[in-house]
This record gives C-alpha cells, structure tokens and sequence, in this order.
C-alpha cells in the first residue's frame, strides 16, 4: 500500500493540535512499514522546516512543501460576501501547490490520496484527473460548525454578520465535498453522526486521534498536592481560544478568591492578553516544552465555546494524568463521565464551582487524573488508531 498525505501545514514541528495529529498519522504509517509521502502546505504562520522532521520520517516520506499566503486578504474577503466561495477554503488553493501535486501524481502511483482536513478538497478535482487513488478526508471537525458558533457568542452586529457569513458558504462547500471523496475517516463519533444526519453516502468511520503513550512523561502520582495549581495552554492565534480564555477571565477568574492563580501558556500570544497579567493571571507566552509545562500543575481549564472535533490538547493532559475542568463543547468526542475522569462546566457559575471543589478536594484531582489516564490508554493509543486507519483504506481499496 503507498499513501500520499496532504498537509494543510506540516506535521512538524508539532505545535498545535493540528499539527500533532497529522504528525502522529504520518509517524504511526511509517511505523507500520506503510510507504508513506508527504505534501504540505507552508505557511507564514506555519513554516515548512525540514531539519524539524524526525530523521526516520524525513528519510520515508521525503517530504515536500508549497508555500502559499494564506494570510487575511480584504480584497478577497470582500469578494466572497457577493459570492458563494467559502474564503476560509479558496485562501488554500493556489497554482504552484496544484502544478507539484500534479508533478508528483504523474509520477508515482498511489493507493490513497489522505486529504489532512477540509482545507486540502480544492484539489480533488486535480487528484481525479491524475490519478485513480482512493481519496480519504481526514475530517479533524466540522469547519462550519466553528464558525456558527463563533458567530452565535459574537457580539459585534458586523463582525457576527460576517462571521454568519462565512459559517453560511462553509457549511454549503462542505456538504457539498463530502460526497466527493471516496471516504472519510472522521476524527470522533459526534462528527460521525452530523456527517450521516447530512446525507453523506461516502464510507464513514470515526478513527479518533492518536497518542503516542510512550513519549508522553508521565508518572503516576502517589499522593494528592496539598495546593491545587490551575492552568491553560492553546495557540492563541486561534479565534475560538481567544474567545474562551476572555470569557475565562471575565466570567470566572476575575470573579474567584483573590488566593486564585491560573498560569496561560500558547503560541502568539495577543498584547490584550499580556495586559491582562496580575495577581491571578500569569502569563508564560510560548514555552520550550508544552508537557513539563503541563507537568508542572495540576488542573487544566478548557473553556471553549466554539469548537469541533477532538482537541488535542485535552487527550494530552489526560495522557499525563491531569485532571479537566472543560465545557461540554471542548469535550466533544471524548467518550468522559463527568466527575469519573473529568470535570464538565458550561457557566461561568460552574466554572467557579468546579474549581472551587478541586482546591478543597486535592484527593480528588488524583483520582480523576488518574481515571483520565486509563482513559487514553484505553481509546487513544496511536498504535490501535493507525491500525485501524490501514484497515479502513484496505476496506475501500
């Protein structure tokens, strides 16, 4: 079997969820001694940089990049409000990707054609034309269903009509693309079911995100901390992370005991965040390691109120033995029981009062970050994932 993956950025270095579970689907392949090649997108804001490749990896895959701006274009933002493109979509088509897909198609033979995420389908109609693989989209959420929620919690009159405006032409490309592919390998169970509730005909199973237990640092804690240290870690230049951590602060942490901390860390920090930093605030910007920095407390808050998928960065928390305090919402996909192996809150009210009961309860944050592990390991296992990956694309061959 050879695979040709497509990358709406690399898969390494792993920076964000994103690029975690596209690098842990390329890793996992070449584990399985599947011949593997990789084509990604290279972005100003997700750079393709090769000597960040594992050795391994970059000797099986020979991976290659197209750089294309995919950065805010007023010109052609405009144009999509008097059209029906989707502009989140269109930003990622671009001729120079097409003529080294088209190079590459034309001179190999594939099995599959792995499509990373809804952003890679512009192309479908080039891989049909060039070659007879079986096209799988690797669905990471549903894009549209981000958007409208972004939009529902906007409360900008014009910012939340654009914001409708653009879920609206995501949602109709969507829909529309599903059908196009031969498959699609859908990152959780709830996705699954949207994809069926819109009529999709194309094989669909849900394959969720894997980890990669063994390099994950974790060692099982003996005994319960005697202060319970709360944190958050995401990309910040991600609108819906943006979103949830100004709710966090205004609705939650500025509302707390003045005894309560909370230590954010992520990638692209905004200034308005920096000006936020204060006695419960601290802010670390990016750091060197994402898990000794996750390491180092105790209680992670996930407050997201538009998303979709999986997110990464829970699964990880878990996998170290954290426990959870996220919204409903965040937890999408994640087959949890509430108070086993992780805590679900989706007011501002039960926010305060889930971390009110873990700083009084250290014992209990032990034991439901210890459930959480179990979880992961039971569900999450990248080895059993990318298992069951193959199997899928043997079944549509």
């Amino acid at each position: 079997m050879k695979i040709l993956q497509l990358c709406n950025k690399p898969p390494f270095p792993s920076y964000d969820g994103g690029s975690i579970a596209m690098g842990n689907i390329t890793a996992g392949l070449v584990s399985k001694g599947i011949e593997t090649k990789v084509l990604t997108v290279s972005t100003d804001k997700h750079p393709f940089l090769i000597s960040k490749f594992p050795k391994e990896i970059r000797k099986q895959t020979n991976p290659e990049s197209v750089y294309i701006d995919v950065r805010l274009n007023i010109v052609d933002a405009f144009s999509c409000l008097v059209t029906r493109d989707s502009y989140n979509v269109s930003r990622f088509f671009s001729p120079d990707f097409e003529k080294k897909l088209i190079a590459i198609l034309d001179s190999e033979d594939f099995d599959i054609i792995h499509l990373e995420s809804l952003f890679m389908t512009p192309y479908l109609g080039t891989i049909k034309r060039h070659s007879k693989a079986k096209t799988v989209l690797r669905s990471h959420n549903l894009e549209y269903i981000i958007w409208e929620r972004l939009s529902n919690t906007e409360g900008k009159k014009l910012k939340k009509l654009y914001l409708k405006h653009l879920a609206k032409n995501l949602k109709a490309y969507e829909l529309d693309v599903i059908n196009k592919v031969n498959a699609i390998a859908s990152i959780s169970s709830k996705d699954t079911q949207r994809f069926k509730e819109h009529e999709c005909h194309v094989p669909i199973k849900s394959i969720p995100f894997g980890i990669n237990l063994k390099d994950i640092p974790f060692e099982k804690a003996k005994k319960a901390s005697k202060t319970v240290s709360f944190f958050h870690i995401g990309s910040m230049d991600w609108s819906p992370n943006q979103e949830a951590i100004l709710w966090l602060i205004d609705k939650v942490v500025k509302k707390m005991d003045k005894d309560f901390k909370i230590h954010l860390a992520g990638r692209n920090m905004p200034d308005w965040l920096y000006r936020e930093e204060s006695k419960k605030i601290k802010i670390h910007g990016e750091v060197e390691s994402a898990y000794d920095f996750m390491n180092t407390y105790d209680v992670m808050l996930v407050p997201l109120l538009s998303a979709s998928g999986i997110r990464v960065k829970i699964i990880e928390g878990m996998a170290l033995g954290k426990t959870i305090i996220s919204t409903s919402i965040g937890a999408e996909g994640i087959d949890y029981k509430d108070g086993e192996n992780i805590l679900i809150a989706d007011t501002p009210k039960q926010f305060r009062e889930k971390i009110k009961f873990v700083s009084e309860n250290p014992e209990e944050v032990l034991r439901i970050g210890q459930n959480a592990r179990k979880l992961v390991e039971s569900t999450f296992d990248n080895d059993k994932i990318v298992d069951e990956l193959i199997q899928f694309y043997e079944e549509i061959i």
